[in-house]
């Protein structure tokens, strides 16, 4: 009783008193910023081998659906973590949940350097127990994938969950766009680093460097963070401003871990739940697709080597910052003129899901240079990094916290299927037009699937969650 009058008092002065979030402490943003980087790391390791693959193809041979089952097993392997990931989450708690997703992502990250003896030693084994061998070098980055899957999986439910824990739903989206945001500066920071290292130390060194920078996050993490009834650091007021919007089931974090957890079915029972994985099914293997095919097209289509690609890779994800952090600014834009959070987050999502459309004329007017799909496909994936900062804000709006990393990893696992199955598209249509000698024909179908896919979720979404409904009964 006295949480909830405590709540209720503090949501009262954060309305009528200008400015307050200033006065109550700052810490949250602390948080916010160690999600950043871990987010940042996330996609360093991430996108390493999409900057070596031009190189890596032409040492090992690689055909694109060879290259394509190789970011598959990723995408398949994340997709089946990221459902665990979260039930292991809420189990484990936000803090060692973290140090443990970083550890195993980070080791998955060095044994890229190492995938000819890997896949040597499963080769063995292979033989031994009478089966076909796959080529060593496929099947060693396909283990290094494997383990880089299981490990990243835990990043995005764990920093959701640690933003629903330290801020008020009011701010969720906002400061989800700005830990979000580490996606698009590992993506920037990959092109300006990866080629450089493989350069002059070679393509082993660059999976070594990038990995280990993982173990540097994980002793800050592990020194600053703790759920906010035990954080030191935190003060009463702020304390009292984060919980000013919550449940008082959520505002009281002892009653909350005492819940029994939501099975998955249960879970499952709402349409709260499907609405978020039918979003994140459409829509994330699209900046997938991006992010792993967008260093070989530009080398297949342009010419360019892996040097050449620096400046306009910079360029295009540092466009998808102004969408990441302008994303998650846009549903208080909507929230301050008088509509719902569910409203506002919705009308800044239908917004948000125009934009892609852009992607239509990549490569009708690719012709003219390289330089415009680089521009028009750097305004399609900001826009992507808008829509995920909305899109995983809703289930924090709509779900108690201790069921959120759940719901994040059924969303999660959608999304991972729906990677996979964009990629192994894409390696087939280029591997088809490729022979026809129309390797242009297969990207146009890929970009067009790509400028639809928000548009396409959107209206599913809204079908499926008209208004907005808090689940109460988990």
């Amino acid at each position: 009783m006295n949480q909830q009058v405590m709540s209720a008092n503090a949501k009262q002065r954060a309305e009528q008193t200008p400015g307050l979030t200033s006065t109550v402490g700052k810490y949250r943003w602390t948080i916010c910023a160690l999600l950043f980087f871990a987010t940042t790391i996330n996609y360093l390791d991430r996108q390493v081998l999409s900057l070596l693959a031009p190189l890596l193809t032409k040492e090992f041979g690689w055909s694109n659906t060879d290259y394509a089952n190789i970011t598959a097993v990723f995408q398949f392997v994340y997709a089946i973590s990221m459902l665990f990931a979260g039930r292991v989450i809420d189990r484990l708690g936000t803090k060692r949940a973290f140090v443990l997703a970083i550890v195993v992502w980070s080791i998955g990250a060095i044994a890229h350097a190492y995938a000819i003896g890997i896949g040597n030693a499963v080769n063995s084994v292979f033989t031994t127990l009478g089966l076909a061998a796959v080529p060593v070098s496929i099947v060693g980055f396909m283990v290094g994938r494997a383990v880089l899957a299981i490990g990243e999986a835990g990043n995005f439910p764990a920093a959701i969950k640690a933003t629903a824990e330290y801020f008020p739903k009011r701010e969720r989206s906002f400061a989800t766009g700005i830990f979000n945001s580490g996606a698009n500066v590992g993506a920037i920071l990959a092109p300006l680093t990866v080629p450089l290292i493989a350069e002059y130390w070679g393509w082993q060194a660059a999976f070594i460097a990038v990995g280990a920078i993982g173990f540097i996050w994980m002793g800050i993490w592990i020194w600053l963070y703790d759920t906010p009834d035990r954080q030191k650091r935190l003060s009463a007021g702020e304390l009292a401003y984060i919980n000013s919007d919550s449940s008082p089931a959520d505002a009281n974090p002892t009653a909350a871990a005492a819940k029994p957890k939501a099975s998955w079915f249960k879970l499952l029972g709402y349409r709260q739940t499907w609405a978020f994985a039918f979003g994140k099914f459409m829509t994330d293997g699209v900046w997938w697709f991006f992010l792993f095919w967008l260093p070989k097209y530009m080398s297949a289509q342009y010419g360019l080597t892996g040097p050449e690609m620096v400046l306009p890779l910079a360029v295009l994800y540092s466009m998808t910052m102004v969408g990441s952090i302008g994303g998650g600014w846009l549903p208080t834009w909507f929230i301050d003129r008088g509509h719902s959070i569910y409203q506002g987050r919705m009308r800044a999502m239908f917004t948000i899901a125009l934009f892609p459309l852009v992607v239509l004329l990549a490569q009708p007017l690719g012709y003219l240079g390289f330089w415009i799909p680089v521009i028009l496909i750097g305004i399609g994936a900001s826009a992507h990094q808008a829509w995920s900062a909305n899109l995983f804000t809703t289930v924090s709006d709509m779900f108690p916290k201790h069921s959120v990393g759940s719901v994040v990893g059924i969303g999660g696992m959608a999304g991972g299927l729906g990677g996979v199955l964009l990629t192994k598209l894409g390696g087939w249509l280029f591997d088809y037009y490729g022979a026809l000698g129309h390797l242009e024909t297969g990207y146009l179908i890929m970009f067009s699937i790509c400028a639809l896919a928000y548009l396409t979720a959107w209206l599913v979404m809204k079908a499926l969650v008209p208004a907005h409904r808090e689940i109460t009964d988990l």
